[in-house]
């Protein structure tokens, strides 16, 4: 009976022990848990309320700072620009603006370029950095990718430059002709020639302004908004026809081939100045008694069948440093025999855009001293409708040309 009694005794013992350790462990539990972390100390209790909701729509780069200069907030952009590692501000120079305003509370800014990371080649990153003072303890700052905007603002100097000097040559040569037809009144002959030299320069000037808007319209208009089926071999027969003169005088022959009743779908003026250009190119630099071919052909993509219209020549080639260029607005392989020959260096940009805005490509292949292949390839018609043009494309500007096409012995 006393025996019984001591274990009942033990044993009660035990579960008051039990109850109090439990208790205890419970009570230092919900302590813990409502001790303030690392984490909530660098947002939640730190941040003034309101900010972290407001940092994430920004969409500069957003990075704030304590006053031991440790990261407290940084958005994604801002890691992924490079800005913050290992919990901070991984630049030199925004660190420093970013000690002096906390200093003296100053808004600042600056514009920097920053090494890329990742990436072999240099490139500088432009950023704009402004920093201002949040509360008493932080700083914010928020940095700006230029680097898109600097790229566009340099393609627009560069063409305004190049437009300014390509107008300029012709414009100046008329000037001084029609000083020189009134100097030579007494001279028929002189005037003779000089007014068919200014009647060159005119045609030129014509031309280039013509192609500026060609370009202009083909940049901005959507052609979908005009689209129809169009037959390439009426887009073919209209770009002979087009340069058939210059042909005939340089006694240079223009054969068609390939498959026949193809159609593309796209606005027909646009193709038609597309293709009109890769011919009339072909003819100019194709030395008398040689020959110009235009083949067509369907061939089969993941995204719907293609179109291959492709236009060979026998010309003087295009040198393997050029190749990549020769879309370019304003570039010239040989300026001189451009000049020579009335281009105007924006011929091969307007194809490259008109089959860029039609969901398709132009290529070339081009081999020195033996002329050159164009390619544009263009959605089919049955299967266009489902294709998203490309409004910045990146053609693949070496390929493999046509298999010597039938058009050429």
């Amino acid at each position: 009976m006393d025996v019984n009694a001591a274990v009942a005794a033990l044993a009660a013992i035990a579960g008051v022990c039990t109850g109090v350790i439990a208790m205890l462990a419970f009570r230092w539990s919900e302590r813990d848990q409502a001790r303030p972390t690392r984490t909530s100390l660098h947002t939640d209790a730190v941040l003034p309320p309101g900010v972290d909701t407001v940092l994430s729509v920004l969409r500069s780069s957003a990075v704030v700072l304590d006053d031991s200069d440790s990261v407290v907030k940084a958005s994604s952009a801002a890691y992924a620009l490079g800005l913050v590692r290992g919990g901070k501000l991984a630049v030199e120079p925004m660190l420093n603006m970013a000690r002096d305003t906390r200093r003296d509370g100053e808004i600042r800014q600056v514009e920097l370029d920053l090494a890329r990371r990742g990436t072999g080649r240099g490139e500088a990153l432009a950023v704009s950095a402004r920093v201002a003072p949040l509360g008493s303890r932080l700083v914010l700052l928020l940095v700006e990718d230029l680097t898109e905007a600097r790229r566009i603002e340099a393609v627009r100097r560069d063409f305004v430059a190049n437009v300014s000097h390509e107008l300029k040559t012709p414009t100046g040569a008329l000037s001084l002709l029609s000083e020189a037809v009134m100097d030579a009144s007494d001279d028929p002959e002189a005037v003779t020639r000089f007014a068919g030299r200014m009647q060159i320069e005119a045609t030129r000037l014509t031309n280039l302004v013509q192609e500026l808007i060609d370009l202009s319209r083909v940049q901005n208009d959507d052609p979908l908004e005009d689209s129809e089926p169009v037959s390439v071999d009426e887009l073919v027969a209209e770009a002979i026809d087009r340069s058939r003169h210059t042909a005939s005088t340089k006694q240079i022959t223009m054969i068609s081939g390939g498959a026949a009743d193809l159609r593309v779908w796209g606005s027909r003026g646009q193709l038609a100045a597309a293709l009109g250009n890769l011919v009339e190119n072909a003819v100019n630099y194709s030395p008398a008694h040689t020959r110009v071919g235009i083949a067509a052909r369907k061939i089969a993509a993941p995204g719907g069948d293609l179109i291959e219209i492709a236009v060979t020549d026998q010309g003087i080639g295009i040198p393997d440093k050029d190749k990549e260029r020769v879309f370019e607005r304003f570039y010239r392989v040989d300026p001189a025999r451009s000049r020579a020959t009335g281009g105007t260096g924006l011929g091969l940009a307007i194809v490259k855009h008109v089959a860029a805005s039609h969901g398709g490509e132009v290529t070339v292949w081009s081999t020195e001293g033996q002329g050159s292949t164009f390619t544009l390839r263009l959605p089919e018609a049955g299967s266009a409708r489902d294709r998203r043009p490309v409004t910045s494309p990146t053609p693949d500007l070496m390929t493999e040309p046509l298999p010597s096409p039938e058009v050429l012995p």
